[in-house]
């Protein structure tokens, strides 16, 4: 079986989780911890990161320091992951879910600002696939409104809108190093601080809501509780299996995004004889090779390829299912239909993409989804 993902050792790893214990510490904000830090904030100009043990974790930072509670309302995508959602429900806002664009599962921006209300505290944004929103009509429509924008950029490492890193754009951004995640630690994420006014008070509730970061550099005599916080500090030895992925950035994603192409060349004899739609990459974005998805004609033939698939090997996956019609959230959205988000729901199918994957086994994916097209008819 091929799976749809395989973490893979691509570097030091673990020489560095071995360092990191000879170090004497492996709690978090460590040696590792700042190595980390500092590889963003020097490659893609980050004025402040923060790790965190999750993407979700990064999330749940984000809505602290924006003070999000009851009352507020967050605009988001309506094809998302739950975590998007999870991290403002927890401070008891309400969310406006947003369709998709009709030729990309990303925010359609167009549709924003309808749901804009005196209560929107916050626009969350989610490059689907590692593939940039259109940022300069979200900023724009921020701005106009005084509303923070939250760029969740889980699956978009290394990628640029026109000429800037998606992370970087809005007042928060947030990461994942999830096993399933072009770079990864098995479980990890990060907080990109953007907003100056945001910087100071982030770092202090990442520390549990103390000033202890501010102690450790010697900047006051002695630390105490503060603000809000939580637990959001990884482990020295995630941060050090981290860093051992990020020396070899580069090299893993460039393998990915040789893939991506050769499953696009490969099926793109499907798409022009109508049975399949491939994915598009928007104008404004480079592509990181993280998600290879194509959308099936109906809900019954997605699954009827999974399952053709599956018995010649290969393992494929779809998501995401829509948040508007969530068993927890279908009774709190307003009933506005979301045709593009719930198209995307039942026809998006993901292959397997990892960095491991052989040339040979990429051409039988492949291969495998045209025969069950040549089987049909």
């Amino acid at each position: 079986m091929i799976p749809y993902n395989k973490p893979a050792l691509v570097g030091d790893e673990l020489t560095y989780i071995r360092d990191a214990v000879e170090r004497g510490k492996i709690a978090g904000n460590g040696h590792y911890t700042a190595l980390c830090q500092r590889f963003f904030e020097e490659r893609y100009g980050f004025e402040k990161c923060l790790l965190t043990t999750s993407c979700t974790d990064a999330l749940e930072l984000a809505a602290l320091l924006l003070n999000i509670g009851p009352g507020d309302e967050v605009i988001l995508p309506a094809y998302t992951f739950v975590s998007s959602a999870n991290a403002f429900v927890l401070r008891g806002a309400t969310l406006r879910f947003a369709d998709s664009r009709p030729d990309h599962p990303n925010i359609d921006a167009d549709r924003i600002e309808e749901l804009i209300t005196d209560r929107t505290k916050a626009i969350v944004v989610v490059h689907y696939a590692g593939m940039a929103c259109d940022m300069d009509a979200v900023q724009a429509l921020a701005q106009r409104h005084g509303i923070a924008v939250v760029e969740d950029a889980a699956q978009a490492i290394n990628v640029l809108y026109k000429d800037r890193p998606l992370g970087g754009i809005g007042d928060l951004g947030t990461f994942s190093f999830h096993e399933t995640k072009n770079i990864n630690c098995g479980e990890g994420g990060m907080l990109v601080v953007n907003n100056p006014e945001l910087r100071e008070r982030a770092e202090i509730i990442w520390e549990k809501g103390t000033n202890r970061a501010a102690f450790w550099r010697g900047e006051v005599d002695k630390y105490g509780w503060v603000d809000v916080g939580s637990s959001f500090l990884p482990s020295e030895l995630n941060a050090a299996f981290l860093y051992g992925q990020l020396q070899h950035i580069d090299e893993v994603i460039a393998r990915r995004v040789v893939i991506w192409d050769e499953y696009f060349e490969a099926l793109r004899p499907l798409q022009e004889s109508g049975v399949l739609e491939l994915p598009r990459i928007p104008q404004h974005s480079t592509n990181n090779g993280h998600i290879f998805y194509m959308l099936c004609r109906s809900e019954d033939e997605r699954d009827a390829l999974i399952g053709h698939l599956k018995e010649h090997g290969v393992h494929s996956v779809f998501h995401y299912q829509v948040l508007h019609r969530s068993p927890y959230y279908r009774k709190r959205h307003d009933g506005r239909a979301l045709q593009n988000a719930e198209r995307y729901e039942k026809s998006l199918l993901r292959l397997p993409l990892y960095s491991g994957l052989t040339d040979e086994e990429v051409r039988h994916v492949a291969a495998k989804v045209t025969s069950f097209y040549r089987e049909d008819g």
